[in-house]
């Protein structure tokens, strides 16, 4: 699965790789990005649980506002992981659990299964209401379940998630994209059978764009089912859901929406320059880093300003709009910058001033149409 997961962003499932171009679009200095800021009178916090995923028959889930990206964990394919690397995951694992950043992603195609392992070894001794789990089903058909069997196939493949985590349910359970064979409301109906059966509380989608997730939202709900969350690539490199109205379409129905990706997979860190480039496999908005540099400029100003990581600038601007971020640990230095983020919110000049040098970003028919 890694690998093939791999093989398709190279090929154009990213909209900066493959047949799409690496051409930078900023957004139109026209467009009113702070209608989406929330009141200064909001700032992030661990100690309360900020975020509601709305499950059906009150079988909400409360969760904190980060969530730990896991795609990294097992993965050799795209993030050249190594077994040694496990003990120093689990120390940026508790630190995050102590903090109250208790909320993993991961998917079936992690790792091919192994980072739905290693999440299994993290949750070990924890008490289930310690932790938030949510996977994602893997929809490439490539295999007999997804093409013989579509309005069955969630949930089979969800009993395999489980068994490999140890759990018997997860919080969330998400389409990984809209490219499965089986039509919207076949899939709405496999969901409802991964709610009936206990395997999930709640629901949700990613990279679909605004029309497919509206559609997804009137399809679950014949199942009296809401859909909790849409899972998108967002940052300051990719404000393409913002400006094409989908944050005002989350925000409009009760849905939650998530960054994938909220650091442009290390590229919003800090931690690369135009000497020292990403992997060519980090593929989500693959611009070179020479072009990044005014942006990265103002990140760094204000991390300075603040005494803070580069990383916590970026992670509060996601939450400054309301979008719920992704981010992958994978240590306990990468847990502390992350939760440098919290207890503070950046003011509206610095956004105002981060929005100028923002991106816009693209979409693609083949995975990121959200």
């Amino acid at each position: 699965m890694q690998h093939i997961l791999q093989a398709g962003l190279s090929s154009g499932m990213s909209a900066t790789e493959g047949i799409h171009s690496q051409e930078m679009h900023k957004v139109d200095p026209n467009f009113d990005g702070f209608k989406y800021v929330l009141p200064q009178s909001f700032v992030p916090n661990l100690k309360a649980k900020q975020v509601t995923f709305r499950g059906a028959n009150g079988s909400d889930v409360k969760a904190p506002y980060i969530i730990w990206g896991a795609w990294a964990w097992g993965d050799s394919a795209t993030w050249h992981w190594k077994p040694e690397e496990l003990s120093a995951l689990k120390e940026g694992w508790q630190l995050a659990v102590k903090a109250g950043a208790n909320f993993i992603d991961t998917a079936q195609a992690y790792g091919s299964g192994e980072s739905e392992r290693i999440c299994g070894e993290l949750f070990k001794g924890l008490p289930r209401d310690d932790f938030i789990i949510q996977t994602k089903w893997y929809v490439v058909p490539d295999n007999a379940t997804n093409l013989f069997s579509p309005a069955k196939a969630p949930a089979k493949m969800l009993k395999e998630s489980l068994e490999r985590m140890g759990l018997d349910y997860v919080d969330v359970y998400i389409v990984h994209g809209h490219i499965h064979t089986s039509s919207i409301a076949q899939v709405a109906k496999g969901l409802n059978e991964c709610v009936k059966a206990g395997l999930t509380k709640t629901v949700g989608v990613a990279n679909y764009s605004v029309k497919d997730m509206i559609q997804m939202v009137d399809e679950l709900a014949k199942y009296d089912i809401p859909l909790a969350t849409n899972q998108c690539e967002y940052h300051l490199l990719r404000r393409l859901p913002e400006t094409e109205g989908m944050l005002q379409a989350c925000r409009d129905r009760g849905i939650v929406f998530q960054s994938y990706s909220s650091l442009a997979q290390g590229r919003l860190t800090g931690k690369y320059t135009p000497d020292n480039e990403p992997p060519k496999t980090y593929r989500f908005s693959s611009y070179p880093m020479k072009d990044l540099q005014p942006t990265l400029d103002v990140l760094k100003e204000i991390a300075n300003a603040r005494s803070t990581s580069v990383s916590s600038v970026a992670l509060n601007y996601n939450m400054s709009k309301g979008v719920v971020p992704t981010v992958g640990i994978r240590s306990l230095q990468q847990a502390e910058q992350n939760l440098q983020a919290f207890g503070w919110r950046l003011s509206d000049q610095e956004i105002q001033k981060i929005d100028s040098v923002s991106l816009e970003g693209k979409a693609t028919a083949l995975w990121q149409q959200g």
